[in-house]
């Protein structure tokens, strides 16, 4: 081979070798792929089991799941909840993540309510029905709770059920503007999926063995994502269109 063949290989391999730096730098090889169903959720303040106030500040850079409940629930919350506390189970020692089950009868959940309702999830012994579904039972053992990522919340009523309806977009009952406050009610199966971003990436039925299975993989998916990929969307996002 002679040097003037040897000079154009070696150029064009410092060449390419140059672009595909410049084309990984500018991809997010990390990124999801899952669309964005809201690309803004809103900013909240609420309280949690302990009493204290959780705002948008306390999920910022966190992966996080949002679904609506009430303690008194006989209906399809143990269900869904216990669906909930197999996604726990999974990530419960994961910094990055948190769930926010949202009240959706705030006027009679109170603190200590919502601090009894999480002793039953997190101390609670999941059992396996003979249809494959799950459930809990109270522990017959009393132990401390320890919970690290599962935050159960109450406050006000409009404010709650909007952000359901509008940023987490898991109930559809819109109700009429002149509808009286007191009697509009969500009871919805759906969990939704947050990003680091703030960014609705998912709805799940919470019912459902095989979209709790999904909603597990997407998200580690999410957790592996760069926050820096918001600033590469306009060239490579797969948000739909």
């Amino acid at each position: 081979m002679n040097k003037k063949l040897l000079g154009y290989i070696v150029f064009f391999a410092v060449l390419i070798t140059v672009f595909l730096l410049v084309v990984s730098r500018s991809f997010d090889f990390t990124q999801s792929n899952l669309g964005v169903i809201n690309n803004n959720v809103d900013t909240f303040s609420f309280v949690n089991q302990d009493g204290k106030i959780m705002t948008a500040r306390d999920v910022e850079d966190k992966v996080y799941v949002a679904e609506y409940f009430f303690t008194t629930c006989r209906g399809i919350c143990p269900k869904m909840n216990a669906n909930m506390r197999r996604v726990w189970d999974v990530y419960k020692d994961e910094s990055d993540f948190l769930i926010m089950s949202h009240s959706c009868m705030p006027e009679t959940d109170s603190v200590p309510l919502l601090k009894g309702y999480e002793k039953w999830m997190i101390n609670g012994n999941l059992v396996k029905n003979e249809d494959g579904s799950v459930k809990i039972l109270p522990s017959e053992i009393d132990k401390p709770i320890v919970n690290k990522n599962w935050f159960f919340l109450t406050g006000d009523k409009s404010a709650l059920y909007k952000m359901a309806r509008v940023s987490y977009m898991i109930d559809n009952n819109k109700p009429d503007t002149t509808q009286n406050p007191a009697d509009d009610f969500i009871h919805t199966q759906f969990f939704a999926l947050v990003d680091k971003q703030r960014r609705l990436r998912g709805i799940y039925d919470g019912l459902k063995n095989e979209e709790v299975e999904k909603l597990i993989d997407d998200i580690k998916g999410l957790l592996k994502e760069r926050k820096e990929a918001a600033s590469y969307k306009n060239g490579f996002s797969n948000a739909p269109n």
